[in-house]
């Protein structure tokens, strides 16, 4: 029998979620979904269920370093996502191993800062780590407006706000900027913003779907942008492939326990 060809080779780089509906286990879902091959680096344990996140518990540096070293100088890397890094230390490390790729691997920043039920997830003190360090490291980033406030101080009410808020992130290095606005819940469609390194915006819209099951919406986004730029996707064809498949996520997102369920990362196949 022939060898088969490898797929494209896609880290993630994020904390775990036991639950199994965002974090790591989000990320890898969507990956498999995408047809490529994921990997992963853990960054920290949470227990989170349903309901919310009860605890969280960050690994040591050593741990990400190993892990990340093992993967990249073996198996080689073309697209890294990173999502929660928790602390200063964990999100200077992860920007210092990031800078040993390849420039051109892509890299997709979700700066992961609360969980879907509003628990913390990144430390206060880690968010000038996420600016000055992480960010210049970024193809793109996909804050959602939660984010976007704790990392620039602005308040996003409407698009036009969406649009100074994504200039101001735009000015802390990334190349790309998604700005996500599914929290602006008096809109009719959610609605995105993303700016490139020309100032060009690209307006993406989508439906919105009358079930509370996102849990894992953030993590799966910016993983289908990774995966999507594995393949060879431009960035605004990549994003636009990711919202068609987290939006088909969430319309088939399922009830889970006693609170907010997961998006179905497999609704292409059911």
């Amino acid at each position: 029998m022939p060898t088969a060809k490898a797929p494209p080779r896609v880290l993630t780089i994020a904390g775990s979620d036991s639950g199994g509906g965002a974090g790591i286990q989000a990320d890898l879902k969507t990956m498999l979904a995408h047809g490529v091959h994921g990997m992963s680096v853990l960054t920290a344990v949470t227990a989170q269920n349903s309901v919310g996140v009860q605890n969280f518990w960050p690994l040591p540096i050593e741990a990400v370093e190993q892990q990340f070293r093992s993967v990249a100088d073996d198996i080689g890397v073309d697209a890294v996502k990173t999502g929660m890094l928790a602390s200063p230390e964990l999100t200077s490390a992860v920007a210092r191993l990031i800078g040993t790729l390849d420039p051109a691997v892509p890299v997709v920043v979700d700066p992961v800062s609360v969980s879907k039920h509003g628990d913390p997830l990144l430390a206060p003190e880690a968010v000038d780590a996420l600016r000055t360090e992480l960010l210049p490291r970024a193809t793109v980033v996909t804050p959602n407006l939660d984010e976007v406030r704790l990392i620039t101080g602005l308040d996003v009410t409407d698009e036009k706000e969406m649009t100074a808020a994504a200039r101001a992130l735009s000015g802390l290095g990334p190349q790309w900027v998604l700005v996500k606005g599914g929290h602006l819940t008096d809109q009719p469609e959610s609605v995105d913003l993303l700016v490139g390194p020309d100032g060009a915006e690209l307006w993406l819209r989508a439906p919105r779907h009358d079930n509370r099951h996102t849990h894992g919406t953030g993590c799966t986004l910016a993983s289908a942008i990774a995966s999507r730029l594995a393949l060879g996707d431009d960035v605004p064809s990549a994003v636009r492939a990711a919202k068609e498949y987290v939006t088909g996520g969430i319309a088939a997102g399922f009830p889970l326990g006693a609170g907010i369920g997961p998006v179905d990362h497999g609704w292409r196949w059911r």
